[in-house]
């Protein structure tokens, strides 16, 4: 399971998460449980918090995928002589 020892980082509820992401508490467990987010059980063992850097870590690795996922779009949409360097050039700049 993802525990891990308390950190210097602020923890956060996965309420505030949730809210923050606009997603369900659960989605929120099923990140942890997933290891997208970095987690940990506290109290009597019933209550997860995450840490807050996690929370940015996977924004910034969300926006890294959706920028990816852009760029995949764009060169499958490109001419492939264009790619390639083969061939006429659809539109020169």
């Amino acid at each position: 399971m993802p525990e891990s020892a308390p950190t210097e980082g602020r923890l956060l509820a996965p309420a505030v998460v949730a809210e923050a992401l606009a997603i369900s508490v659960d989605e929120v467990v099923a990140l942890i449980l997933d290891g997208s987010l970095r987690g940990m059980r506290v109290g009597d063992g019933r209550q997860w918090r995450v840490e807050e850097s996690s929370v940015t870590d996977y924004l910034d690795d969300q926006a890294e995928e959706t920028r990816r996922m852009a760029l995949w779009r764009e060169s499958n949409a490109a001419s492939f002589p264009e790619l390639w360097g083969k061939g006429a050039v659809r539109h020169p700049d």
